[in-house]
């Protein structure tokens, strides 16, 4: 069995700026990736075709993808796109018949806004999961690096975060996508309490031996791990389909429109130097890497079932955002290859079919891991980030305590619940943010470092300011900023600080 596992991630960028970093960094992954994505995967269903794709849904981008401020901002944004291909039309050949290409782009991916996303994209997941289309991989609540989060506030991040998931689908993931598939001994029994049936790792996790999936411990939690001589085929640190010279250049802009009208053209080739895309030159070299692609698979499949004596199970992993945002080509390639697969005798199902199905062995000890640099903590505990790493745990410190502190103080007689406390669920809701584990991975890649310190800064100053209006005694202070900072991070509505642990 073969297993394409998407991982769909971004962290709240909602009135936290716009440009470079911000906002545009949705829009432009909503565009390029989620739009295609859907319609290929609603392509897929209207064929009939089940169970082809093991989606994650990160909590913090399902909200954006359902917020109202959020669907009006990407309307205005593809506008935007579409005003800018319309400009290019107007310019001088290469550029005008790029525009023309482009502009097509936009009036597609304008329908297919207007028509179908006006309710975000709960309604449309729901759809493909209803239909058997996907399977569902939820995980907790503002994507945290697990194995450093103070185990109270780690079980109600992931409790909430299915918690979510259920309120938008209708349905709980019976699987997640663990943060940065960062494990920790023990997490596993964490998982088990919290209904959570399997998780991925990254395949060193698992000494490379990916064949089948694991149970944990003592437990009954199954660990999938990411098969890198497939996955990396595609994408890998070094190389992949991507930078193939006739694929559309990522980095390489139009600075009168923004548009992005190279090709790869050569790995060492300046960006002025580039050579203009061509759609044709591209459709050869898809239909290419979709062959490829499936070779790799069967041939895989075939050796893996021969080295461990039964079928064998391969699992290939991506980031969504690279269909399509980082790979143009990424959305076409996928739909053919989901195709083409099946017709060379390779059976697609999800992670639950591989538990029910029996693609589970001996159970194994996993280490303490990630599929970052290094596949240990190092990205989101090294040296680089220890700063954030001392931030992070002060704050939750401070919150756990200040939260206690607060719904204890409600005197109530003997059996009546105790009432919601808006002030408690929003210093939890800024506490959540200030771990998201994106911003010491933004610092230790030095990709946007200085927004990603900023951010994790600013939601820990949220969180202090509330708190500290409490511990002074001024409750009336402390709602007051609970509610501003709850205009501009009013993500999970549903989050109640009454669940947290005791």
């Amino acid at each position: 069995m073969f297993t394409l596992v998407l991982h769909t991630h971004l962290p709240w960028l909602a009135h936290h700026g716009r440009w470079p970093v911000g906002e545009e960094w949705l829009y432009q992954s909503w565009s390029a990736a989620y739009l295609p994505l859907m319609r290929v995967l609603r392509g897929l269903a209207a064929e009939g075709r089940r169970r082809v794709v093991t989606l994650g849904m990160t909590p913090v981008v399902t909200a954006q993808l359902d917020d109202p401020y959020c669907l009006t901002g990407m309307h205005h944004w593809l506008a935007n796109w579409q005003l800018r291909a319309l400009e290019a039309t107007t310019l001088g050949a290469p550029l005008r018949e790029f525009g023309i290409r482009e502009l097509g782009d936009t009036e597609r991916a304008i329908a297919d806004f207007e028509t179908l996303w006006a309710h975000g994209a709960s309604p449309l997941l729901r759809e493909l999961i209803d239909a058997d289309t996907i399977e569902l991989l939820g995980g907790p609540l503002a994507h945290p690096f697990q194995p450093l989060l103070n185990p109270r506030l780690r079980e109600f991040a992931l409790r909430e975060g299915l918690a979510d998931a259920s309120l938008r689908f209708a349905h709980t993931p019976s699987g997640i996508w663990a943060p940065e598939c960062a494990y920790a001994p023990g997490m596993e029994t964490g998982y088990a309490a919290a209904g959570v049936g399997h998780f991925m790792v990254d395949g060193p996790s698992l000494h490379g031996d990916t064949a089948l999936g694991r149970t944990v411990g003592g437990s009954d939690v199954v660990a999938f791990g990411r098969d890198l001589s497939v996955s990396y085929r595609v994408w890998s640190p070094k190389s992949g389909y991507p930078g193939h010279p006739a694929y559309r250049d990522f980095h390489t802009y139009d600075h009168t429109t923004g548009l992005k009208p190279a090709r790869v053209t050569g790995r060492n080739v300046d960006s002025e130097d580039k050579a203009p895309y061509d759609p044709q030159r591209a459709e050869r070299a898809i239909e290419h890497h979709v062959q490829d692609f499936v070779d790799v698979v069967r041939r895989r499949l075939i050796d893996e079932s021969e080295r461990i004596g039964r079928p064998a199970h391969v699992i290939a992993a991506f980031d969504t955002e690279l269909f399509g945002h980082w790979w143009y080509e990424g959305p076409a390639w996928l739909a053919r290859v989901l195709r083409a697969l099946p017709e060379a005798g390779v059976r697609i199902g999800t992670l639950s079919d591989a538990i029910a199905e029996g693609f589970v062995g001996s159970a194994v000890e996993l280490p303490p891991s990630s599929w970052g640099s290094g596949k240990d903590w190092q990205v989101w505990a090294g040296e680089q980030v220890g700063d954030l790493v001392h931030l992070n745990s002060e704050v939750v410190d401070t919150a756990l305590s200040t939260v206690d502190k607060a719904l204890g103080e409600f005197t109530t007689s003997v059996g009546a619940p105790t009432p919601r406390s808006f002030v408690a669920d929003q210093i939890l809701r800024e506490t959540l943010l200030t771990v998201s584990s994106d911003w010491p991975f933004m610092v230790s890649k030095d990709t946007a470092a200085e927004y990603a310190r900023y951010r994790a800064h600013l939601h820990a100053h949220a969180t202090r300011e509330i708190a500290d209006a409490m511990a002074a005694g001024r409750p009336d202070h402390a709602q007051r900023l609970a509610e501003g900072w709850n205009r501009a991070d009013g993500l999970f509505g549903a989050l109640d600080a009454r669940r947290l642990p005791r």
